[in-house]
């Protein structure tokens, strides 16, 4: 196992709060919980105009593309800073899969083509939204799926399952058994479940001899999916550990004004152990997720190792903040009108994406080189 050539920086930089205060600023405005839950009820959770102010007038979609490349030149590190306020805010915006995942495999495609620099320019500077086909539930160093097939003159015939974000997307992004294609989203039937996440729906996109355009051949095309499913792993540590965050405070919060018996519930000491356990998960989860997004922007040698840590951990973190933020605020948290429930299903359902808990566990003993048992 190879150490990293140097320590973790775990603390922000001023330029990543300024970020983060943008975008906070931004979701308080027009993002907050009654918008959110109402636009979920209505079935189309996506506010285009939340997005492009995020992914354009921010300029958050292009933070990993470089400036030549039409983006903001940032990295990893400032990336993660967005997906921790987009946690906290559960916002339905199709930033990991656009701005995190398609971003992270168009770039390992080594842009050089005009159509692939001309399409990363458009996910870069928000114009257009694009969504790796491909289940959202794939974890890195798992078997990539084969379920789409080159039927000729660069057609394409198959069906991907729990696609997030599909229904946002303009473009979609195929991996075939020929390589990478760009197929228009206008091309794809999408089936659409009930969603266990009603602000980051699936659906199952189906291809009947749709017309893409391809983009990397096969060998390039399955080296960039992986390399994007372990980025996109390591960031989603992020939102996770926003999420929790979220549910940490509001919970505080109520147990302060909440009382029983003429005293704040937050005074009795069963309450106050449990909230401090929790105080506690949430400052580890945030070193871990952290030390992944800094692994990814210096591109430190154990990147896969730190990845695989944050994700077994603040898998559990956001799960466990959510579940205690609907106990502790009683009858009210379990209401459809408090955003508690979203917070829960989104932790839920971050859960399954990229890799379970136990998946990445398993990754952490092979890199640790752990002996079977």
């Amino acid at each position: 196992m190879t150490s990293p050539s140097a320590p973790y920086d775990l603390l922000y930089s001023e330029t990543e709060e300024e970020l983060r205060s943008a975008v906070r600023s931004l979701l308080a405005d027009r993002c907050d919980a009654a918008s959110v839950l109402a636009r979920a009820e209505s079935g189309r959770p996506y506010d285009p105009a939340v997005w492009q102010t995020l992914a354009a007038g921010i300029g958050a979609a292009g933070l990993l593309v470089p400036e030549k490349l039409g983006g903001q030149g940032a990295g990893h590190r400032e990336a993660a800073v967005v997906l921790e306020e987009l946690g906290r805010a559960v916002a339905p915006v199709p930033y990991l899969t656009s701005g995190v995942l398609a971003t992270e495999i168009l770039l390992g495609c080594e842009p050089s083509s005009p159509e692939l620099t001309g399409l990363l320019r458009e996910v870069a500077s928000g114009r257009q939204v694009c969504i790796p086909a491909l289940p959202l539930t794939l974890a890195p160093g798992a078997p990539l799926p084969a379920g789409v097939r080159d039927t000729g003159a660069g057609t394409l015939t198959g069906s991907v399952s729990s696609v997030a974000d599909a229904v946002a997307a303009d473009v979609l992004l195929v991996l075939a058994d020929t390589g990478l294609y760009a197929v228009p989203a206008a091309e794809a039937v999408l089936t659409e479940p009930v969603s266990l996440d009603l602000t980051r729906p699936v659906a199952t996109v189906t291809l009947d001899r749709a017309s893409g355009t391809r983009l990397a051949d096969p060998g390039v095309a399955r080296a960039a999916v992986a390399g994007a499913l372990l980025a996109g792993a390591g960031l989603l540590a992020s939102e996770q550990l926003g999420l929790a965050e979220w549910c940490l405070a509001e919970t505080v919060a109520h147990v302060r004004t909440r009382h029983q018996f003429n005293r704040p519930v937050g005074s009795f000491q069963a309450l106050k152990h449990r909230l401090a356990r929790l105080w506690l998960d949430v400052a580890s989860a945030r070193a871990a997720a952290r030390a992944a997004a800094d692994a990814l922007a210096t591109g430190a040698p154990d990147a896969p190792l730190t990845i695989a840590v944050a994700q077994a951990y603040c898998s559990g973190v956001a799960v466990r903040a959510a579940e205690e933020c609907v106990q502790l605020h009683g009858g009210i948290g379990m209401t459809w009108e408090h955003p508690a429930h979203l917070y829960l299903k989104r932790a839920k359902a971050d859960s399954l994406a990229l890799g379970t808990a136990g998946h990445h566990r398993g990754l952490v003993a092979d890199f640790a080189e752990l002996p079977a048992p």
